[in-house]
């Protein structure tokens, strides 16, 4: 089993990007976004198996992990999408294959619109790119501040969001109950953890705002889908709150070869079904990557 480094680099002035990696580096390069309200250590367990066949990069991005970040930053997705941009471009890379979750989605369907990374493989576990996508029920606060923008409807998300119950929820909600005790409690600890972080919360509260635009963004990142024709593997919790499965089906409308495989678990699908996705993952990267 190859060993995981954990790495920073400096991307731009005061912004180094903490990431891990893993796998030798001559082999085909398979990057893993993650979301909210995570980091790379999500994929703690997942780098391993892949990085038998690939070399495996997990950065964290500002406003999550241990990315460090200058007091200037703007959090947007927008912002989120350069710094991933540069973090590839200091290491040399403008192609692999890209895991995208959550967050990770709009992040990733930008980088493809701005040009400067191609993607050779998208593998979305539960990363919406539709409009059907969006658990109606979960998104309701979120939705109504969007309306708004007013402060009361933000001190709302924060009231319903950025708790240790709803970030729990996260990760067990959809879950079959004899499959609970897989998850392990650090994972949602150590995300909740990490948005006590002086003025953390605020930031999460701005990138919510902000993931309005992404939506926006829906019919572009469908057009790139399209005319890309980049392959497309679709491991989704169908359990998820979030993103539920009608935005995995979604994808085929334009990725007519879109492989879509609906798992029996919620949001993070990697906690309690690792070694499914992995497999799942291993064989189409064995199909798409040279």
């Amino acid at each position: 089993m190859s060993e995981t480094w954990h790495k920073f680099v400096t991307v731009q002035d005061d912004l180094k990007v903490f990431y891990r990696e893993s796998g030798p580096a001559d082999r085909p390069i398979v990057l893993l976004l993650h979301g909210f309200p995570s980091s790379s250590f999500q994929y703690r367990n997942f780098i391993p198996l892949l990085a038998k066949n690939y070399y495996v990069l997990a950065p964290d991005m500002p406003g999550f992990g241990l990315t460090v970040y200058p007091d200037s930053y703007q959090f947007t997705f927008a912002a989120l999408a350069e710094t991933m941009e540069a973090f590839l471009a200091k290491l040399s890379i403008d192609h692999c294959a890209v895991y995208i979750f959550d967050y990770g989605a709009p992040v990733a369907f930008r980088m493809a619109l701005n040009g400067r990374v191609h993607w050779d493989a998208i593998i979305t576990q539960n990363g919406n790119a539709y409009d059907e996508g969006f658990g109606e029920a979960h998104w309701a606060p979120v939705f109504q501040y969007w309306k708004t923008g007013s402060p009361e409807d933000r001190e709302a998300v924060r009231e319903k969001v950025l708790t240790l119950e709803a970030t729990k929820n996260q990760h067990v909600a959809g879950v079959p109950a004899e499959e609970i005790e897989l998850i392990a409690p650090e994972s949602y600890v150590y995300d909740f953890a990490l948005m006590q972080r002086p003025g953390n919360s605020d930031i999460q509260l701005d990138l919510f705002y902000d993931y309005r635009t992404n939506k926006d963004l829906y019919p572009s990142f469908q057009q790139y889908l399209r005319d890309s024709a980049v392959p497309v593997l679709a491991a989704w919790g169908k359990g998820d709150p979030s993103f539920v499965p009608a935005g995995a089906e979604a994808y085929r409308r334009d990725s007519p070869t879109a492989e879509i495989h609906l798992l029996d678990t919620g949001h993070f699908a990697l906690e309690t079904k690792l070694c499914e996705i992995t497999a799942l993952v291993l064989l189409f990267l064995s199909k798409k990557l040279s």
